[in-house]
């Protein structure tokens, strides 16, 4: 059960209390980690309001918590009395809410710069990464919660089992996920911070992977010397990332030079027991519940962390046999006529291709059926190559337009799905470009066959596509 009531909200010492009382709007308070600091303010009695372009699960689930909330941008949306304006990452500096509290010389904030504002005060677990800070933040929340300890946390996705994406906890203890894009993690102050691996991501503000590793150092940077820095052992970025750090380092993976080390992995259908040793020593054996080889190494790391913060052994593995996942993280959809529908939210090649092997694992289909929305056109562009590469456990990609946020109109010109479904083929993959949802439902009609799994991917609607299949399938039954 969630804790939130008004006498626990006020009896957590955290920063988010400074703002109660006071109105603060929220420019694309929709997306998952601005609906849960929403959430978070709210609950520690901030007059909250918002803005988004879409309706969505988060902004109904915002109303229902009583937070105002408005579809579009316009000036007139923010409240008369509102004292802090806060941003999400993908709000344009000429967003006519933001014209509007320039004018009326509004304290302006970024959402990390609330979210380190609203920390303040709390033992805080920040979780960064290119890939898994959403599964691994929200599993760190699931085991601190089953072991008794009540965390704050938010979560850059809803995971069901914790009843959303975020909630204010009775404990001292805060969970966030650290996001490097634009380096806004680098507003927190974590107590423990984790790097779970680093890739080139983000090329619109980031010159290169050099450029990503320093941001990384940064935040590695930010953990004091009484604190703990957790790091994949087995990754040279992460290596460079965690150099000359204050804080002292304490690694995870399946090497043995690993702090904590998984051994003896054994899988069924992609779900995979193993067991840990801690500094050579046996520490316990644990089975997950949510597959792939990926989430061993977000188990490893919440294992970790978890360890630092006094939870078990039998405390965590009893957690982590029960944890279903994060939302749109190999979410299963439905089964139905003999067809797998699931969804997932992979935007990165790393993540494409991870996620189809473990699907394929997990299912076992006859046929993988992979309709993949691309997230924005610089990332693309950038990663173009390696997002061709990333389909190998697909039998057939199906690719609508590029979902269009951030960029320029002129990165928007400079590249295309076509091109991407050009690269499929010339590696050797069957894909198909089909611009809009609508196409792609009719299409996949025509072809899907029992034993086959549908598997919709990417940051944008896509979701929708898995939907409409499911509904499909459900009226024909």
């Amino acid at each position: 059960m969630i804790v939130s009531t008004k006498e626990t909200a006020k009896s957590t010492p955290c920063g988010a209390a400074t703002f109660a009382g006071k109105q603060v709007h929220m420019v694309g308070i929709g997306g998952a980690g601005m609906s849960g600091l929403a959430e978070l303010l709210s609950r520690h009695e901030a007059l909250v309001s918002g803005s988004d372009c879409l309706n969505s699960s988060a902004t109904e689930r915002l109303k229902n918590l009583g937070i105002q909330i408005c579809l579009g941008h316009r000036a007139g949306h923010v409240p008369e009395k509102t004292t802090t304006l806060v941003v999400s990452a993908a709000i344009r500096p000429d967003n006519p809410e933001v014209l509007e509290a320039k004018r009326r010389n509004l304290q302006i904030l970024k959402y990390a710069q609330m979210l380190g504002a609203c920390m303040k005060g709390l033992r805080t677990a920040a979780i960064a990464g290119t890939h898994g800070k959403s599964t691994t933040t929200a599993l760190i929340a699931y085991i601190l919660r089953c072991a008794g300890v009540d965390p704050t946390f938010v979560v850059g996705a809803t995971a069901e089992q914790l009843g959303g994406s975020s909630a204010v906890g009775n404990s001292d203890v805060f969970v966030v996920e650290a996001c490097e894009y634009d380096r806004s993690f680098l507003n927190l102050s974590p107590k423990i911070g984790v790097i779970l691996n680093i890739e080139e991501d983000h090329l619109d503000c980031y010159k290169d992977l050099g450029q990503i590793e320093e941001a990384f150092h940064s935040f590695a940077s930010l953990v004091p010397a009484d604190g703990t820095l957790v790091a994949k052992e087995e990754d040279r970025s992460i290596k460079r990332a965690t150099e000359g750090v204050e804080a002292p380092v304490v690694t995870f993976g399946l090497s043995k030079r690993s702090t904590w080390q998984g051994t003896n992995l054994t899988s069924k259908l992609g779900r995979f027991n193993f067991d840990v040793l801690h500094e050579g020593h046996r520490y316990g054996t644990f089975e997950l519940r949510i597959g792939g080889i990926h989430n061993v190494y977000n188990a490893l790391a919440a294992i970790c962390v978890c360890h630092q913060l006094g939870v078990t052994a039998e405390q965590m593995a009893k957690a982590l046999l029960s944890f279903s996942g994060a939302q749109r993280r190999l979410s299963f959809k439905a089964s139905l006529s003999g067809i797998t529908v699931m969804d997932d939210y992979a935007h990165h090649p790393t993540e494409v291709q991870v996620t189809l092997k473990a699907a394929r694992d997990m299912v076992q289909p006859k046929r993988i059926w992979c309709v993949f929305e691309p997230h924005q056109h610089s990332r693309t562009r950038f990663l173009l190559k390696d997002f061709a590469a990333s389909f190998g456990s697909a039998d057939f990609v199906v690719v609508p337009d590029i979902y269009f946020v951030r960029d320029s109109e002129a990165e928007r010109a400079s590249i295309s799905s076509r091109d991407l479904v050009n690269h499929i083929q010339a590696n050797g993959g069957q894909a198909v470009y089909l611009p809009k949802f609508g196409q792609i439902v009719r299409y996949l009609k025509n072809k899907l066959e029992p034993g086959d799994l549908v598997i919709t991917m990417g940051a944008g609607q896509v979701w929708e596509i898995a939907d409409e299949i499911v509904h499909w399938l459900g009226s024909d039954s």
